[in-house]
């Protein structure tokens, strides 16, 4: 059932007669507090092949065969060895040998099945490249075929491989039709033995058309959110399961093809959705996150392992899961290999990797996040061990530290109080909850310290009880924000989690953005998202109803803001009751010159949800709303959000 929208509205329509309006309050010439550039953002974690199979744009699963099992994903046939005997890559030494002689009956060669299959679209071209080398007396031609799901040829190319020594090898493949199920298929055409490795397939149309680039439906939708920040890499495979399986950012800078792989913690920790062929190639590295925070205007926002590997998977105080005290030195140097990397001048080691990456100027990064969700003594030892020489060395990096993994509880009781002693820059508060709680927790922030650290809300999802990205979800969502906004001088960021699922590879839900190989769509969490950060203002307003802050009264909701850069007031009002409401938006001490302009989300049905096959059951449409001299006239339908803006004289 297609969810009723509604765009524009005249005060009483379809409203009960006579009804009394509410009376909202907002006091202009009261400015507020700044509201952070960086308020609204994103935050990514390799989860649900968010990463390999998703953004990154790379088509070809174990591209250079190192995975534990290293054919997987490959279809082999013929004579075909893994070897690892004078490799073209230290940090990634196994290749494929392939051998055809008149014996072969079969044919030699290889069939890699993608991330759930391939996405080919008719008419545009893939960049095939192989690093290759002849072992033969003659040269050897190989054909490079990309194949349908029922196996038919869609395009056909082929290489000769002449070079005794270790080449790259790329050419240009061209589908003939579109199919959302390919394979890339590679087989030797003459008789002879040639060694393959990091066989790669990318679509010429990535992010800003970049080689090594990323997929670019998903990057645009990044980039129409308007984010402040970007968090990454995560999450938990910051931590790793194990100390040897953290995200190391070192292994994910450098040539594309020497960086070794490692495994994805997500691969077997989520019981039955195990995918053991989920791994991280490192291929959308640092450098490339740096890069898309530059891209999409976002403040970048890496996380670094703070010497604990993942306390949910290992027992509190195991010490093959934490790195002794006197033995941070290593992970400390690596925050400041870090900051050298993002920021330091092109005569350092990393800040010359960096210029030789293409990047000479510095990324500017401000902030940095030192472990994801830790907790307890072992955390607050080791982060104080960071600061010691963070302070000093960096004293203008903003440091970012945890309240553990829980929105309250003994936890986090402990770390807040340990945050303020440190004097940590901002707090990492995590919560994932049922609509309820954001609905009820709209003045969460409200009796906050506004002395001590600031807050960053770098996790936090409604998660229904069907775990699906319902319009429930979003509007308690968008609810729970107004009081994100309200409190802007205490919380300085905010972040959604998680940020992509492929519709058949997750491993955990509510996301926000869902995809399959060839296509994607936005939530309506996304669309929540997307009108807070693309309407934030730069200060708040005071708006009060009936004297008080309106969170939650009559299951109102509502939040103002004055947006210096383009002279408006912008409303953000939410009605997550089952009533129709009307109300008058006293603008005091303003000279409005127009009509209230915007965007709604409404949906009768709280259950209502876009999907792969129905990407527009919840979207926002255009909206307007009467204004009579300085008083806002507007209905709010039951169950909906709607974001004004009011241009001032």
């Amino acid at each position: 059932m297609k969810t009723k929208l509604l765009s524009t509205f005249l005060l009483g329509c379809a409203f009960a007669a006579g009804a009394q309006p509410m009376e909202l309050q907002v006091n202009v010439k009261e400015i507020g507090a700044p509201i952070q550039p960086t308020m609204y953002g994103i935050f990514f974690e390799d989860i649900n092949f968010g990463a390999d199979g998703g953004l990154y744009a790379e088509l070809v699963k174990n591209r250079s065969f190192e995975f534990d099992h290293p054919l997987l994903g490959w279809e082999p046939f013929g004579q075909i060895q893994v070897l690892d005997k004078n490799p073209c890559f230290d940090q990634n030494p196994h290749y494929v040998q392939l051998t055809k002689t008149p014996e072969t009956k079969t044919g030699t060669g290889l069939v890699n099945e993608g991330f759930f299959g391939m996405g080919f679209k008719k008419g545009e071209n893939y960049r095939f490249s192989v690093y290759a080398r002849n072992l033969s007396e003659k040269p050897v031609r190989m054909a490079v075929d990309l194949i349908g799901n029922d196996r038919e040829l869609t395009a056909y190319s082929s290489i000769e491989i002449t070079d005794k020594d270790w080449k790259r090898y790329e050419l240009v493949l061209s589908p003939n039709r579109t199919d959302d199920r390919g394979r890339l298929r590679v087989l030797l055409l003459g008789d002879g033995t040639v060694d393959l490795d990091h066989i790669s397939l990318f679509p010429e149309k990535t992010w800003k058309g970049r080689k090594n680039g990323l997929r670019n439906d998903l990057a645009q939708a990044l980039a129409d959110l308007n984010p402040g920040v970007f968090r990454f890499p995560g999450g938990c495979i910051v931590e790793g399961t194990t100390l040897e399986t953290r995200y190391n950012w070192k292994h994910s800078v450098g040539p594309v093809e020497n960086r070794p792989i490692n495994i994805n913690r997500w691969n077997y920790s989520q019981g039955v959705r195990r995918f053991p062929d989920y791994y991280q190639s490192y291929g959308m590295g640092f450098y490339e996150m740096f890069l898309l925070s530059e891209d999409i205007g976002a403040e970048p926002l890496p996380v670094i392992s703070c010497g604990l590997a993942c306390q949910f998977e290992n027992k509190y105080a195991d010490p093959q899961a934490m790195v002794p005290i006197k033995e941070l030195d290593c992970y400390i140097q690596d925050a400041l290999d870090l900051i050298e990397f993002a920021n330091g001048d092109t005569t350092t080691r990393w800040g010359k990797l960096r210029a030789e990456m293409g990047h000479p100027a510095p990324f500017n990064m401000k902030y940095l996040g030192v472990g994801n969700e830790q907790w307890g003594e072992i955390y607050v030892e080791r982060l104080t061990e960071f600061l010691k020489v963070l302070r000093e060395k960096h004293p203008e990096i903003k440091i970012i530290g945890s309240s553990g993994p829980f929105k309250d509880g003994e936890y986090f009781d402990y770390l807040w109080p340990e945050m303020k002693r440190l004097q940590v820059d901002l707090v990492d508060e995590h919560y994932y909850n049922a609509p309820s709680f954001f609905y009820d927790n709209a003045k969460r922030y409200d009796s906050y310290d506004r002395e001590g650290p600031k807050v960053f809300a770098g996790e936090y999802a409604a998660h229904h009880h069907t775990r699906k990205n319902n319009f429930d979800a979003a509007l308690s969502e968008a609810a729970f924000m107004t009081g994100l906004e309200r409190n802007a001088d205490v919380v300085y960021m905010a972040t959604y989690a998680p940020l992509f699922a492929h519709v058949e590879g997750w491993q955990w839900k509510p996301d926000l953005i869902w995809f399959d190989s060839m296509k994607s769509v936005k939530t309506p969490n996304y669309y929540v998202q997307q009108l807070y950060g693309q309407n934030a203002g730069t200060h708040v307003l005071p708006l009060t109803y009936e004297g008080q802050p309106l969170a939650g009264e009559r299951k109102m909701y509502a939040t103002a803001a004055f947006d210096e850069n383009t002279n408006e007031i912008i409303l953000k009002i939410v009605n997550a009751g089952i009533d129709n409401r009307s109300l008058k938006v006293y603008l005091n001490g303003a000279r409005p010159a127009g009509q209230a302009q915007g965007f709604m989300l409404q949906s009768d049905m709280l259950e209502a949800e876009n999907t792969i096959e129905t990407p527009c059951t919840v979207v926002p449409e255009e909206r307007t709303a009467t204004v009579r001299d300085n008083v806002v006239e507007l209905d709010a339908p039951k169950q909906s959000f709607q974001v004004l803006r009011i241009q001032l004289q």
